[in-house]
């Protein structure tokens, strides 16, 4: 059946094209790995979050140059510290008919502050919400906060009639795992309506005539196709079987570049690669021993033992920017006299391990997933192989995000491969607060293995309600500092974002790696 409704769009396409040859057909793409869910709070995922972003809308939204602009909120105004008022856009509907309103927020936002979100800590300075009549909410805060508006771009916009009607209106949790029927329908009011979704094998998307906006783009649709092996999506995009990849897999960017009829498109991108540390007492890997980790000579011993070089020139095939704190360039908070890795020194390394009491190593476990980050899974191997050099015997476990992130979130993890490009914000006040700051409900949402630092969270606490940017950005420096000389994270790289398509495709590409179809033109 599905293969006669291909012909028959395919017959309709060759017909009119006759008179309209500007006319666009649906844009195929694919990347390695599927959407973890398409409910909004039960996940962190930023891939799955682009994703999500052609069918939701938030209150504010980001343009093509990265900028901030009003979406379904027209205005907001700060009514005090902490309150700021929302002007809602009137005349916008869901895709399934229900009207926006000031319900809509109320009922998202509460969803996404309730401590069983997942990426609660998205939002972690809202403390409430309220309808002040139809088309204005206000938003209570812990405390003055400069980054409400970078945070809310992230925060997807949901039907409170739709949630009750399908018992949704409490958040899913891909973590702890938490499924409502958000997980596998969606409803939003953004330019593009999720028509199927078949997990691990497609989505399929409608172009959402009634949407507020002016399109952009010209597509009559979107087919979303996860395919795992690099081999098999880069031969369905030379065989024209796809329009798209993203990523393309580095080792076949010189092979597509030279295929005429397709392009690549390579950009910097905001995400940077870095190993985590259990600080738990002991390790999965050696359970009733103390954990080798807690010690800042095996933390740095393995650092060391990392050759960044080589994984930068082989693995990376010299695309990435080798990294030693854990914010790009381009981001808040970044300092270059941190940004220094540690030296590729396996004497070094040794001398440090059998300082800290492990002469001849350990045990410990490293994971990875292998469909989310440029050549995770070859870059966990890899390490583990110079890790062995210096006696640290790794046992490298790698699987698909799907399971990983989850498995990572409980803690069951000793060290982990995790990527984080400071969205929504763009700021390192994400990492700060996200990644480096004690877990304790409010703040550490992405630390699931016990690290923890008075002056850190300190720290955390203080740029939270900073409005002096620039001493803010020195909160955030000085955090960063204590994070690279504790060696808490084994920095490694900035990935880049390199896209492979159809020279019939123009889409432009963005350094938080988000695919916006709705800016997409196909010839």
């Amino acid at each position: 059946m599905r293969k006669c409704v291909k012909a028959l769009l395919a017959g309709l396409a060759m017909v009119m094209s006759v008179t309209a040859p500007s006319l666009a057909q649906t844009l195929r793409w694919s990347s390695a790995g599927d959407v973890i869910s398409y409910d909004p709070n039960a996940q962190v995922d930023s891939f799955t979050q682009s994703v999500q972003n052609m069918v939701f809308d938030a209150l504010v939204r980001r343009n093509k140059d990265m900028a901030i602009e009003p979406a379904l909120a027209t205005s907001w105004e700060v009514v005090s510290p902490t309150r700021w008022r929302f002007h809602l856009r009137q005349g916008v509907k869901f895709h399934e008919g229900q009207p926006f309103n000031a319900d809509d927020v109320v009922a998202t936002i509460q969803r996404q502050i309730d401590p069983g979100a997942r990426n609660k800590e998205n939002l972690s300075a809202v403390t409430g919400v309220e309808k002040i009549d139809d088309y204005t909410v206000d938003m209570t805060l812990r405390g003055p906060y400069p980054l409400l508006l970078n945070d809310l771009v992230a925060i997807y916009m949901m039907s409170k009639p739709w949630m009750e009607e399908h018992n949704a209106l409490k958040p899913g949790n891909a973590s702890t795992g938490v499924v409502t029927y958000a997980s596998n329908h969606a409803n939003g009011t953004g330019a593009f309506k999720l028509v199927s979704y078949e997990p691990d094998s497609r989505s399929v998307f409608a172009v959402n005539k009634d949407w507020w906006d002016k399109p952009q783009h010209n597509l009559t649709g979107v087919e979303f196709r996860p395919i795992a092996s690099a081999a098999t999506r880069v031969a369905a995009l030379l065989s024209g079987e796809l329009d798209m990849i993203a990523p393309i897999p580095l080792q076949d960017i010189d092979r597509v570049s030279n295929t005429p009829g397709l392009k690549v498109v390579e950009n910097p991108s905001l995400r940077e690669i870095f190993l985590g540390f259990s600080f738990r007492p002991e390790l999965h890997a050696e359970p009733g021993k103390p954990n080798p980790l807690l010690n800042l000579k095996v933390r740095q011993a393995l650092w060391h033992a990392v050759d960044l070089s080589t994984i930068q020139k082989r693995l990376m095939r010299g695309k990435s920017r080798t990294s030693g704190m854990l914010v790009a360039p381009e981001v808040t908070g970044y300092d270059k006299s941190i940004d220094v890795p540690l030296d590729y020194d396996v004497a070094k390394a040794k001398s440090l391990l059998a300082e800290a009491g492990y002469p001849d190593g350990f045990k410990v476990g490293l994971a990875c997933s292998n469909d989310r980050y440029i050549a995770d899974e070859q870059i966990c191997l890899a390490i583990a192989s110079m890790w062995a050099k210096i006696g640290v015997q790794a046992d490298v476990h790698v699987e698909s995000k799907t399971t990983y992130f989850p498995r990572m979130d409980k803690g069951d993890l000793d060290i982990y491969m995790l990527g984080w490009a400071s969205l929504p914000p763009m700021d390192g006040y994400s990492v700060l607060q996200a990644l480096l700051a004690t877990n304790d409900g409010n703040f550490g949402g992405s630390n699931p293995n016990g690290l923890s630092n008075a002056k850190i969270d300190e720290l955390a606490r203080s740029a939270s309600t900073e409005l002096d940017e620039a001493k803010r950005v020195e909160m955030l420096k000085e955090a960063f500092k204590i994070t690279h000389d504790e060696a808490l994270y084994l920095p490694l790289h900035q990935q880049p974002v390199a896209w492979a398509m159809s020279d019939k495709v123009d889409m432009p590409q963005f350094p938080d790696e988000y695919v916006r179809p709705w800016f997409a033109h196909m010839k």
